[in-house]
């Protein structure tokens, strides 16, 4: 298990946290929580062993194995399959030795060809191809190389070669930033099947929800476990915090009834032994804090200065790029009530569909009709990259406000954002992802859109910010047409789903929780699609597959003939090395001058016996070994003949 006793992590001369003692056991799922900055990836570290405690002592078994989702991964030269199978470092190692064996003894071959059964290695590459498929990747992507990949995909990379490791613990930090509704819910299914311990950082209430059992909460520089997922954690903090601002309240009361008689009575003389009681009782009552609940970020959108209905229309519409159709025959409209969630599987065209109702990419077939009046809030990736780093969100803001709006309003807008103080009038440059979101929301929220289109907008959001815009948006006066992998917002904002699927968009009839158990049956199609696939591939390969079982099943059935001499030559071993050590101790006793004296006659004659057993015996021992190893041999020569 992991142990906290009494830890305590600083940041400078600043307390993360401090007087943490706790255990988390084997096989718990632990949710990972708190504000940007209150040390979660401090933790992380420490149970990485990157960073040392300030006090007290952070424990694990130091025999389990730590798997860790890296943030950045350099452009590599390697295919992506490779990629990932190396995040089983026990495997790697086998199979590299094994395709660079010639230096290997017969002994070593032997020992690491039953070392790769034992782990499954020669199932490896078909579950580390089934991880990528889970995270969205075509099956054609397995032999790309790792450079060729973009960002995110990458990250996707990152994420499945940490789940291929055959880990204790699994530390995971955001991983559902890049991934979209699909993924995630293919990769709850695989964190719920996990049976390692899993400690989890993630803003996203419904992914915590499904997979955690146990949240760690940082607040106040306090670690608090608490048992149950997110839902039952927030409930259980709102009473705590409740109990222990009654508790705050009730003492503020005593220590000013208190205080009231100290002032009152310290001066006579008929009181000062009671005042003087009343001042140790003060000092010895511990201070509560009150109740302390993180301000959450609060904005609306301005309500837009033009409205017409229909505000954008796809009539018999066909999209796509450079000449590829995804999808056609596309019929939609978009009126100012119009409350739109987009779904459908990684690769379906979600994206290609939002780029050509903005306009971003022309049809290829039919009409996109705009109203004179249509003024679009575009939100996507590309958006928080397109920010003028060398500016600061003042000056960002200024140059699409009207001149007539004061500075102070300007700064007013920019604080509800979470922009405050000199980060206000700071280039974005040295801006966290977060930081660059909220900005470039803020900047479309500005300019009064009629429609907001808005492709994975939580990305690098925290809770508070998330709960803010979804507020927002259930407010908003126009239309909405969303993208996103967060459950909770499209199913407080959206009115209707959109399945992009098989070329066509149609109305999804249902609930996400009807759309969860859609993309599992179409999965499974999808593997069932890919097996009879391989069923019907050439013979060539088909010979390769089974020359390779055959392989396998060879080197297991000469394992097996050849066991019984191998445990017979390391039992004799085993013998041989402890009469070696007695045979030396002996020698040196027998050199001892003291030994030949007359009273030590018997002492002398029982070593010499013994040594003479000894040697006996182990002549015997290396005779049968001499024996055993040349039937071994000869074994060994039967089958490569």
């Amino acid at each position: 298990m992991i142990q906290l006793q009494n830890l305590a992590i600083r940041r400078g001369s600043r307390a993360l946290f401090q007087h943490a003692s706790m255990q988390i056991h084997p096989g718990w799922k632990v949710g990972l929580t708190g504000v940007n900055g209150a040390g979660k990836s401090s933790l992380f570290a420490a149970l990485l062993g990157q960073l040392s405690a300030d006090e007290g002592e952070l424990i694990r078994p130091q025999t389990w194995t730590v798997a860790h989702m890296a943030q950045e991964i350099e452009a590599l030269d390697v295919t992506a399959l490779d990629f990932v199978l190396a995040g089983d470092d026990e495997y790697w190692s086998i199979w590299q030795q094994l395709q660079h064996s010639d230096h290997l003894t017969t002994d070593q071959l032997a020992h690491l060809h039953g070392r790769f059964d034992e782990i499954h290695g020669y199932a490896a590459p078909a579950r580390a191809a089934q991880l990528l498929a889970g995270l969205g990747f075509l099956e054609q992507q397995l032999s790309h190389t790792v450079k060729s990949f973009s960002g995110g995909w990458r990250m996707r990379l990152n994420l499945a070669r940490t789940l291929m490791s055959r880990s204790d613990l699994l530390l995971l930090d955001e991983p559902t930033n890049h991934l979209d509704l699909d993924a995630i819910l293919w990769l709850e299914d695989w964190l719920k099947a996990y049976s390692g311990t899993l400690v989890l950082i993630s803003h996203d209430r419904d992914f915590l929800d499904a997979v955690t059992d146990h949240i760690l909460h940082i607040e106040n520089s306090e670690l608090t476990l608490y048992t149950g997922n997110y839902s039952t954690f927030e409930t259980t903090r709102s009473e705590r915090l409740a109990q222990h601002q009654q508790a705050f309240e009730k003492q503020q009361e005593t220590r000013a009834h208190l205080q009231k008689f100290i002032d009152r009575f310290k001066a006579k003389a008929t009181k000062a032994r009671q005042a003087q009681s009343r001042i140790k009782q003060l000092e010895r009552m511990q201070t509560l804090a009150p109740a302390h609940v993180d301000t959450p970020f609060t904005f609306s959108f301005r309500e837009p200065s033009k409205m017409s209905s229909p505000l954008l229309m796809l009539h018999d519409a066909s999209i796509g790029y450079a000449g590829k159709l995804i999808a056609e025959k596309i019929n939609l409209q978009i009126t100012p009530s119009t409350r739109l969630g987009l779904l459908g599987m990684n690769g379906a065209g979600k994206s290609t569909l939002i780029k050509s109702l903005v306009g971003d990419l022309p049809l290829l077939a039919g009409e996109r009709q705009a109203s004179e009046l249509l003024n679009i809030g575009y939100f996507a990736q590309h958006q928080m990259d397109a920010l003028d780093d060398q500016a600061s969100p003042m000056l960002q803001l200024a140059r699409i406000a009207d001149k007539s709006i004061s500075e102070a309003a300007l700064r007013s807008f920019l604080g509800s954002f979470g922009f405050s103080g000199e980060r206000m009038d700071t280039p974005c440059q040295s801006f966290s992802g977060g930081e660059r979101a909220r900005l470039a929301l803020s900047l479309i929220v500005w300019q009064r859109p009629n429609v907001l289109i808005l492709d994975e907008p939580t990305n690098h959001l925290d809770l508070d910010m998330r709960h803010a815009l979804t507020m927002a948006l259930q407010d908003f006066d126009g239309a909405v047409v969303l993208v996103s992998h967060e459950r909770q917002l499209i199913a407080s904002v959206c009115d209707d789903l959109l399945l992009v699927h098989g070329g066509k968009c149609s109305a999804f009839e249902g609930d996400l929780q009807d759309y969860a158990k859609w993309l599992r049956e179409a999965r499974q199609q999808h593997i069932n699609a890919q097996n009879a696939l391989q069923q019907s591939q050439s013979p060539e390969i088909k010979v390769q597959k089974v020359d390779k079982e055959a392989q396998r099943k060879e080197a297991a059935r000469r394992r097996e003939l050849t066991r019984p001499i191998r445990k017979n030559i390391e039992k004799i071993e085993s013998q041989i090395e402890k009469i070696q050590p007695r045979l030396l101790q002996i020698d040196e006793q027998l050199a001892d001058t003291a030994l030949y004296e007359a009273q030590r006659k018997d002492d002398l004659l029982k070593l010499m016996n013994e040594q003479s057993e000894l040697k006996t015996q182990l002549g015997q021992l290396e005779e049968q070994m001499l024996e055993l190893m040349m039937e071994l041999e000869t074994l060994e020569e039967g089958f490569q003949e």
